[in-house]
């Protein structure tokens, strides 16, 4: 599964802030020259990521061995300046972020996996296209479902299921599957970004403890305006074009809708361990993960039973493995994120981070400031850039902070290479969905974005 679960993340489940033995000793080294070869080590290790598309370089291994050499650099340093324990601290704290981030991924993915093998995204998508819509209904069809379905699924996930049935009935008519992939990724960036569930960016900031679980429901019109302004405009270009309905009928697999609603139930565990119990949303979700490791058992237990049924009806030949789900996680995004909170967690303890906060949150302002957040988060995936955002913990009041997860969500809508929902658009429909395709509807995005932040600070501010 090709990072499927980017928008299912949690990050910062606990206080990003250190110890205060060791905000109080760590030296700043922003003009040191370990400073600098860290900071150039980073930007090269980006630029990798950036372009693991030309070179074919899994994103993870850049951030991994710059994560390394970055924090023996630090290490290094604080040992010659008589302070060991200091870069030792550091690590281990953010090694507990990371450790509580992965089993958080690691069941969400497995559930994703589990209902991807149940065939729930299958049947889905063969429903749409038998239904024979006209290419303008489907085109907001795919928008209205990308923007309801990410909040509880993922942005990625979400994207590329509508993006299938584009294909699937789009055929050769580019311009069809060009604007339609547009519009789904505005619109998958767009819902995630009022749900803690929804992007990696809110649920930073919930699991922080900044803003309530329900809080976030407020960046519900602005989210929408989002998604509404360059649908609207895309509309009339969209060719008034039937397609032929296809005939196919794909079934869930047994126990399908059960493991829905046992996804279903696995956010609310979550939620309600920390909103009432105040207890990690990890520890929650981890618990569902029992539920779907429950169910499986019956499910193994029961395959013979059933096992000519359930070839005749869904063509289920092999019991349900839980294990085998796990095994299908991506590692690869599981190890990005490793690299991503050690890199911008050592930044941090060289004090670039604060050094950047004094000059955008200080100077600019809070809102020029997360404005620019989600610009940056079109070139720069928003994973680091919220992760810094919360490192520097700038003093902001509940609208900002509702400011930066929106424009952090949604920023990445304005470039086809700023979310893991476009750059896995780009590779589905490869020659169809393009960089300069989306980048000539650029204002027409940007307009969307402006918009839902002025409807924000009227509504929230």
């Amino acid at each position: 599964m090709n990072a499927r679960v980017i928008s299912l993340i949690a990050l910062c489940l606990l206080p990003l802030t250190l110890s205060a033995a060791t905000l109080t000793d760590a030296p700043n080294l922003t003009a040191h020259p370990v400073g600098y070869l860290a900071l150039a080590i980073f930007i090269l290790a980006y630029l990798f990521v950036m372009a693991e598309e030309f070179v074919h370089l899994r994103k993870s291994k850049p951030v991994l061995l710059a994560a390394g050499i970055i924090w023996a650099l630090i290490a290094y340093v604080y040992a010659a300046q008589g302070q060991p324990q200091l870069a030792q601290n550091a690590v281990r704290h953010n090694l507990l972020e990371y450790a509580e981030l992965m089993l958080f991924l690691l069941v969400a993915m497995t559930y994703i996996n589990a209902l991807e093998e149940r065939r729930v995204f299958d049947a889905l998508r063969s429903w749409l296209i038998r239904k024979g819509f006209s290419f303008r209904a489907l085109f907001w069809m795919t928008g209205v479902l990308a923007f309801f379905i990410s909040p509880i699924a993922d942005n990625l996930t979400t994207a590329l299921l509508m993006c299938a049935v584009v294909l699937a009935v789009g055929g050769d008519n580019s311009r069809f599957v060009m604007l339609s992939c547009i519009n789904i990724v505005v619109a998958a960036n767009a819902g995630g970004a009022f749900s803690p569930f929804g992007d990696i960016t809110t649920l930073m900031v919930w699991q922080r403890g900044i803003i309530d679980f329900f809080g976030f429901f407020k960046l519900f019109i602005p989210a929408v305006v989002n998604f509404l302004i360059p649908a609207l405009l895309m509309h009339r270009a969209i060719p008034n074009l039937k397609p032929v309905a296809s005939t196919e009928i794909v079934p869930m697999q047994r126990g399908a809708r059960r493991m829905i609603a046992l996804f279903l139930l696995t956010i609310v565990t979550a939620v309600s361990f920390h909103n009432f119990l105040h207890l990690p949303p990890v520890l929650g979700m981890l618990t569902g993960l029992s539920y779907l490791q429950l169910f499986g058992f019956y499910l193994r237990r029961t395959h013979q039973r059933g096992h000519s049924a359930a070839i005749t009806l869904t063509g289920e030949t092999t019991p349900f493995d839980v294990f085998h789900q796990v095994a299908r996680a991506e590692w690869d995004t599981l190890l990005f994120f490793y690299g991503v909170i050690l890199c911008v967690g050592g930044l941090g303890q060289l004090g670039y981070l604060t050094l950047v906060s004094n000059v955008i949150y200080s100077e600019w302002g809070a809102t020029l400031a997360n404005i620019t957040v989600g610009l940056l988060s079109a070139i720069i995936d928003n994973i680091p850039v919220m992760f810094a955002v919360l490192t520097m913990n700038p003093n902001m009041d509940e609208t900002q902070w509702l400011l930066v997860t929106l424009t952090a969500g949604v920023g990445g809508s304005l470039l086809s290479i700023g979310s893991a929902a476009g750059v896995a658009l780009m590779g589905q429909a490869r020659g169809a969905y393009t960089f300069f395709g989306h980048l000539k509807w650029l204002p027409a995005i940007a307009l969307g974005y402006a918009a839902s932040i002025a409807v924000h600070l009227w509504l929230n501010g």
